[in-house]
């Protein structure tokens, strides 16, 4: 597509890797944790291999309990190449998958990266990643992100657009044009492993908003979290918009966990979706009694369309005008999910954190498929 950033246009030179393990170039593992991953998966596990010196490194596939195929091309993946190990994640999310990591991998393992399924990575990525994250003196490393659609998939053409804009994600740093230097949050990468086990990981009793939540107490406890801007990734949105509305509910609802566990306000730009929602809640409870209130409740929905209208119209692609009903899925899920989420905060407004998973001998050596089981929370 016109404008859109591939894979090979993030490509740099890189130095040779030497096949050793130095106090410059420590043992890594790569964490990518997944859940029905079939369409991404080998392609992302693959952008991974070989990025770091052959024996000083290892690659975690946590399968969620998938039931699409993932755990038949991760067998295979573990097949060709050495580096890959396969483990169940029996509570399926994200979080856990990442804490579970920290137990299980190899003890030689200083830095953990985390990889997500959706994406691709750019040859020189870890190398950039753990780069950054030890002559900074960080204790973990984040990146911006590109969201793109894969070829010929059309609504999710829509959806990366959304995504892309500053109107779907409000001027995120990470998704805008970040800048290297120290920050407060972004798309984790990499993390001084002592230092994420001595903060107890991620809380599993969040689905969604983890990484942010983590971000939160890392900083409370003297950590540095740096934007390394030269390691972008390419990220895949979800392709239909009942995916993506559950994605975003979620997201919001995790969001607002935050902000209750942590007592934090809310960014303004976080408060404009809930403002959406009011309005075009008060303007459908308004349309018997007041038509013109309730006209003006269309400005919103007008807006998203007009913009979406004028992209498909600019690209000369007519899946774009789809972006606008992206963009109005995004921001009133997330609304909900956010309010829905306030609603049912506990009277000292502190969620219960759940402690860092333990291993067991079953996810010590998983086989190579698994039987179909419950689908997890997360998704």
């Amino acid at each position: 597509m016109p404008g859109m950033t591939h894979l090979a246009d993030l490509e740099t030179k890189a130095p040779p890797l030497r096949q050793t393990t130095t106090a410059a170039q420590p043992f890594i593992s790569i964490v990518v944790p997944m859940l029905n991953e079939a369409a991404y998966l080998e392609a992302c596990v693959t952008s991974l291999v070989g990025q770091w010196p052959e024996g000083a490194y290892e690659i975690l596939l946590l399968d969620g309990g998938s039931t699409d195929g993932t755990t038949d091309i991760a067998a295979d993946l573990r097949a060709r190449f050495p580096a890959v190990v396969l483990l169940r994640n029996p509570r399926g999310l994200q979080s856990a998958a990442m804490n579970l990591a920290a137990q299980l991998a190899s003890p030689r393992a200083k830095v953990l990266v985390r990889a997500d399924a959706h994406a691709l990575y750019p040859p020189d990525f870890v190398r950039r990643c753990v780069a950054a994250l030890l002559s900074h003196g960080a204790t973990s490393v984040v990146v911006p992100m590109q969201t793109q659609a894969r070829p010929q998939a059309g609504l999710q053409q829509a959806i990366a657009t959304a995504q892309a804009s500053r109107l779907g994600n409000g001027g995120a740093a990470h998704r805008c044009g970040a800048a290297s230097g120290f920050v407060e949050h972004g798309h984790h990468a990499a993390f001084d492993r002592a230092f994420f086990s001595a903060l107890g990981g991620y809380d599993e009793s969040f689905t969604h908003n983890e990484d942010a939540e983590l971000d939160v107490r890392a900083i409370a406890a003297g950590g540095r979290i740096w934007m390394c801007a030269e390691a972008p990734v390419v990220y895949y949105p979800r392709d239909r918009l009942d995916r993506l509305a559950r994605q975003y509910f979620r997201h919001g609802g995790g969001r607002a966990r935050t902000l209750r566990k942590h007592h934090l306000k809310p960014r303004p730009r976080q408060l404009v979706p809930v403002l959406a929602l009011g309005g075009c809640a008060l303007g459908l409870a308004a349309a018997p009694f007041l038509p013109m209130l309730a006209a003006a409740a269309l400005i919103y929905p007008a807006c998203c369309l007009g913009w979406a209208t004028a992209q498909a119209l600019r690209r000369r692609n007519p899946w774009l005008v789809a972006s606008g009903l992206a963009l109005m899925t995004m921001h009133l899920a997330w609304a909900m999910g956010f309010l829905a989420s306030m609603a049912r905060a506990q009277p000292n407004g502190t969620p219960p954190r759940a402690p860092m998973a333990q291993p067991n001998a079953t996810q010590l050596a998983a086989p190579a498929h698994w039987p179909a089981e419950a689908s997890p929370a997360g998704e």
